[in-house]
């Protein structure tokens, strides 16, 4: 005799595995509300952070705090290096500054166009002092009170000073990068 199957009864799959069968039942409604609202924000979270410019790379954001740091270095009075002045070289915020500071205190011995005059030419190949950005650094920091070149250290301060330097490498075609320490 076949039996009979109520309706409200709970029916079951045609398949077994493992000797377990399934019933054929719904999922409930807050199960399903949970997982397509978990779909639809890990969408949205995806196309903002990944389509809009809100979230910058790991690397640029790496590459931003060194010099940050490199920044804090300089302006705490530690002596950079030939790396680190010309990086600064690159920023063209730096170089900005620099050249300000060049303007308000360089221009009367060095020129406007760093070719020289009373003082040293700032653009050719020819140093007397070092070429090397330590040497450019340090020859503004202590100066060359002999061929009249003033202590810029205590007036002007490290940071300044490094913006000069960066100023005057982005001028000068002739310094070659320093190799990476």
């Amino acid at each position: 005799m076949k039996q009979q199957t109520n309706p409200e009864d709970d029916a079951l799959r045609h398949h077994t595995y493992d000797g377990i069968q399934e019933y054929d039942k719904r999922l409930p409604n807050w199960w399903l509300f949970t997982l397509y609202g978990a779909i639809a924000f890990s969408a949205a979270y995806w196309a903002y952070y990944h389509w809009s410019a809100h979230m910058v790379p790991g690397y640029v954001r790496v590459e931003r705090q060194i010099e940050e740091i490199q920044k804090a270095a300089l302006a705490t009075g530690a002596a950079p290096t030939d790396v680190q002045l010309w990086r600064l070289s690159g920023d063209p915020a730096v170089v900005a500054a620099g050249q300000k500071i060049y303007t308000a205190n360089c221009v009367a011995c060095h020129g406007e166009n760093l070719e020289g005059g009373i003082g040293q030419n700032l653009v050719d190949g020819q140093w007397i002092h070092g070429g090397k950005p330590t040497d450019i650094y340090n020859t503004v920091t202590k100066g060359v009170l002999e061929k009249g070149m003033p202590v810029w250290g205590p007036v002007l301060g490290a940071a300044r000073i490094a913006d000069v330097t960066a100023f005057i490498i982005s001028k000068n075609p002739t310094i070659q990068k320093p190799p990476e320490e």
